[in-house]
C-alpha cells in the first residue's frame, strides 16, 4: 500500500519516486540560499497587513566593495586614455624659453678698387666663384631629419622647412628683394618677435636689434633693381635639441646677385654677393603653427662702400664704381648697447674674373 503521499497506483515507471530524480543535481545549499537576492517572508511575517510575499536582501559587504574597486579601476583607466589622446607623445617636458629678440650684425665689404662688371649675367656667374652654385631653393637643400630626444623625426623636418621657407622668403622673392614688400617673410615670424619686426621697418637704427637688413635681403628699388631672376645659392642647414623644449636651426648660405642701375636695360652687370649666417629656434608652438623665431642674424654683403649706411638697405657698388673713402658710423665704448660699427674688405678672388 502506497505512502500518504504516492498516488493510488503507486509511483509510476519513470517518474520522482522510483527513478533518478533529474532535479537530484541542482542542490539549493545553506550558502546558496543565504546569498539570494531575494528572500521569503515567513508565514508569520506574511500574515502581517500588506507584506509582500519576498524581501529583496541587501548585497554582501565584499561583493558591493569589489564592484565599486571596479568601478574605480575603469574611471582610472578611462582617465589615463582621455589624458594621453590629449597630450602630444612628443611634448617636452620643461617649459620653453622666452622669445629673446633678434640680434643682428650687418657687416659691408669694400672692394678694393673699381666692381668688375659686364653685359651677360651668365658669362659673370660662370667667371666667378658662383659658378658651381645651384639656382634658388635649389641651393637651400635639407639634411636628413631624424628625431631626437624629446622631438620626433616629424617635428624636425617641420622645423627644416619652416627655416628653409623663410630663407627664400626673405633672401629670394623678388618683391622681397627690391623693398616692395616685408609680408611674405613677416608670416613666418614668432608673433612675439612681430613688435621688433615691425619697428625695424617704421624706425630703422644701427642698434644690432632694429636693421630691416638683418631680417632680410633688401636693396633699394631707387636705385638697383635685379639683372637676372636665376639667383645663384649655395649653403647648409643644421639642426639640433637645444634643450627639452627647443629645436634650433642654424643656417649658413651664400647668395650671389646679378644687378644693373635701376631705370636702365642696357647698363653693365655686375654681381652682388650677400652671406647670412642665420640661426632659428623653434618651440612645440611654432612647429605647430609653422612660425620660426629668428634668434641671430649674421650678413657680410659686398661690394659696398664702408661709408654707406647698410641699415634700411644694402646699396651695392655696381659694375665701375669705386668706394666711396670714408669710414663708418663710429661705436661708443661708454654706451653698452652700441653696437660695434665693423668693415671689411672683399677679397679680390671673390669678384668676377675679366
Amino acid at each position: 500500500m502506497g505512502g500518504p503521499g504516492d498516488p493510488p497506483e503507486g509511483t509510476p515507471e519513470g517518474g520522482p519516486g522510483g527513478a533518478e530524480d533529474e532535479y537530484r543535481s541542482v542542490v539549493f545549499d545553506e550558502s546558496f540560499v543565504r546569498a539570494a537576492r531575494l528572500q521569503e517572508y515567513s508565514a508569520e511575517e506574511r500574515m502581517a497587513d500588506h507584506a509582500p510575499a519576498v524581501r529583496r536582501r541587501p548585497l554582501h559587504r565584499g561583493l558591493a566593495r569589489q564592484a565599486m574597486i571596479l568601478v574605480l579601476l575603469i574611471a582610472v583607466a578611462f582617465g589615463t586614455a582621455v589624458y594621453m589622446g590629449v597630450r602630444h607623445p612628443y611634448d617636452s617636458a620643461e617649459a620653453p624659453r622666452p622669445v629673446e629678440p633678434l640680434r643682428m650684425t650687418v657687416i659691408p665689404l669694400a672692394p678694393q678698387g673699381r666692381v668688375p662688371g659686364g653685359t651677360d649675367a651668365e658669362a659673370l656667374y660662370a667667371h666667378s666663384p658662383a659658378a658651381q652654385f645651384d639656382v634658388g631653393a635649389e641651393g637651400v637643400p635639407l639634411p636628413a631629419a631624424r628625431g631626437t630626444a624629446h622631438f620626433s623625426g616629424s617635428q624636425v623636418m617641420t622645423a627644416l622647412t619652416t627655416a628653409k621657407d623663410y630663407i627664400v622668403r626673405s633672401s629670394l622673392y623678388p618683391e622681397v628683394l627690391t623693398g616692395r614688400a616685408t609680408a611674405p617673410a613677416r608670416a613666418l615670424v614668432d608673433s612675439d618677435q612681430l613688435a621688433q619686426f615691425d619697428g625695424s621697418f617704421e624706425h630703422p637704427a644701427a642698434d644690432g636689434r632694429h636693421a630691416p637688413t638683418g631680417w632680410l635681403v633688401r636693396l633699394d628699388p631707387a636705385r638697383d633693381r635685379l639683372a637676372d631672376d636665376r639667383i645663384r645659392v649655395q649653403g647648409a642647414l643644421r639642426f639640433t635639441e637645444a634643450d627639452p623644449a627647443t629645436l634650433e636651426v642654424s643656417a649658413d648660405h651664400t647668395f650671389v646677385y646679378a644687378l644693373r642701375p635701376a631705370g636702365t636695360a642696357s647698363a653693365p652687370v655686375s654681381l652682388f654677393t650677400v652671406r647670412r649666417a642665420l640661426t632659428f629656434r623653434f618651440t612645440s608652438d611654432d612647429l605647430r603653427t609653422r612660425q620660426v623665431q629668428l634668434i641671430s642674424s649674421y650678413v657680410q654683403a659686398g661690394p659696398l662702400s664702408c661709408a654707406e649706411d647698410a641699415t634700411s638697405y644694402l646699396h651695392p657698388l655696381l659694375a665701375g664704381e669705386a668706394p666711396h673713402p670714408g669710414a663708418p658710423a663710429g661705436t661708443n665704448p661708454y654706451e653698452t648697447d652700441s653696437p660695434a660699427s665693423l668693415c671689411g674688405t672683399l677679397a679680390t678672388g671673390a669678384q668676377p674674373r675679366a
